[in-house]
């Protein structure tokens, strides 16, 4: 049975060895890589699940409070239910600029810099 793979190459780039992978995540920028990614998305995940609990919380124990009409059929159980959606959008839309201006530059100087040595 024939097959349409194209053979191997044989100018096939070297990947860097074990050990640099070790040197480098030992480095100094990649802590600070580490560091950055860290001190922006843990106390957001924190936030985000307090806020996500609290609604659960008041939606099981506090039924009367959720359930005040605001105006017309539109209560606060509703309206906390969809800030929810809006909540995880901006915090998506915020990481991404984060990760835009701050990790992104990094990762490339680190990745661009290991395949430069390999």
């Amino acid at each position: 049975m024939a097959t349409d793979a194209p053979p191997p190459s044989t100018t096939e780039q070297s990947l860097p060895s074990t050990e640099h992978y070790v040197e480098v995540q030992e480095s100094a920028e990649f802590g600070e890589l580490r560091r950055s990614y860290r001190s922006f998305a843990f106390p957001l995940t924190v936030a985000f699940s307090v806020w996500y609990f609290i609604y659960v919380l008041l939606s099981n124990y506090a039924g009367d409070f959720m359930g005040t009409k605001l105006f017309g059929n539109i209560n606060v159980a509703l309206v906390l239910g969809l800030a929810q959606f809006l909540t995880t959008f901006l915090i998506a839309w915020w990481y991404a600029r984060h990760a835009a201006a701050k990790l992104d530059p990094k990762a490339e100087a680190i990745k661009s810099r290991m395949e430069g040595d390999a």
